[in-house]
């Protein structure tokens, strides 16, 4: 990047599902000018609300959101598109003088920010998971079909029956919208977009975190998630796009809908796929040296929302972030 370009600056805030992370960066934003910046890879598609968390209208209404509902859940939409398309975002914040405050617990779209897009070791164990039961269920050619569409040069290198190495492929092209080649190349050559303070919100007492996912999974089902996985799945969402198939919430309530579990058991499924999803967020936010962690709990008990944003403000005016 050349030196005359500046690097834009911003808050990020991140954290598992149902850690508080979008309410404090809702409050950093009212406090100071902000407007939010969403970096989770779900919230960008269009008609899937209530299972992705976004925020309300009402909430909409108070901070200006970016970055989400951005194309149709029948499209992909790489990690790639997103570090482009986000850094335009952020630099025409700032250019209003207002605040970007990032949000979200897709991890890989903050790396993809900090470090130009293109990292060596992209991996995503969500994504991972999702295409090795897609293989299960349609087969290995059917996974096959899917990288040639993808990668054509790699789709003839790798043997349909190397399950492994195929959903490695598909799941570098799915995360930098990039070919293995294009990414070496880009990795090599990639600058930060961003310069970020990321502010990471965490629970010593996971049980507390657990309840915490407990009562969301219990809002979504009130607020219509087995209605909208129906929607998509009449308007053949899943059959097209395996990443919003493969999301967490919609592939629970599915078996549900198709009458292979009760409601109570789907509902029980999901909470259970919701707690492993914030460990595998945590496990990947802890390796990561440049978070700045705030205890959401004590060992004298929860702190207080109030608490937590005064904590979160000192630290953003401690490093220059915050006037």
């Amino acid at each position: 990047m050349s030196t005359d370009v500046k690097i834009p600056r911003a808050v990020a805030i991140v954290g598992s599902t149902a850690s508080g992370k979008s309410a404090l960066a809702m409050e950093i934003c009212k406090r100071h000018g902000g407007e939010l910046v969403s970096m989770d890879s779900m919230q960008i598609y269009r008609g899937m609300d209530v299972g992705t968390a976004k925020p309300t209208e009402i909430e909409r209404a108070q901070v200006r959101h970016h970055m989400i509902d951005v194309v149709e859940p029948t499209e992909n939409y790489s990690c790639g598109a997103y570090v482009e398309a986000a850094t335009k975002v952020i630099r025409e914040v700032e250019s209003r003088g207002k605040l970007p405050v990032l949000c979200g617990g897709t991890g890989l779209y903050l790396d993809g920010l900090l470090r130009g897009g293109f990292g060596e070791n992209y991996a995503d164990p969500a994504l991972r998971a999702q295409l090795e039961d897609f293989a299960d269920a349609q087969g290995a050619n059917a996974l096959h079909a899917r990288l040639a569409e993808l990668d054509p040069e790699s789709a003839a290198a790798i043997h349909p029956n190397n399950v492994k190495r195929v959903v490695r492929a598909i799941e570098i092209c799915t995360l930098s919208g990039k070919t293995k080649t294009e990414l070496d190349k880009l990795s090599r050559e990639a600058d930060p977009q961003v310069d970020a303070l990321v502010i990471g919100i965490r629970y010593n007492n996971r049980e507390a975190l657990y309840d915490r996912i407990g009562r969301r999974v219990e809002l979504m089902l009130r607020d219509g998630l087995v209605q909208e996985t129906e929607r998509l799945w009449k308007a053949g969402v899943f059959e097209v796009n395996a990443t919003a198939a493969g999301a967490i919430g919609y592939k629970e309530i599915l078996p549900y809908l198709q009458g292979h579990v009760s409601l109570e058991q789907a509902a029980e499924d999901l909470k259970t796929a919701t707690r492993r999803y914030a460990k595998r967020q945590m496990t990947w936010f802890y390796a990561k040296p440049w978070v700045t962690w705030i205890d959401a709990d004590t060992g004298s008990g929860m702190r207080s929302f109030e608490e937590i944003v005064n904590i979160c403000e000192n630290t953003c005016k401690d490093k220059g972030f915050l006037l």
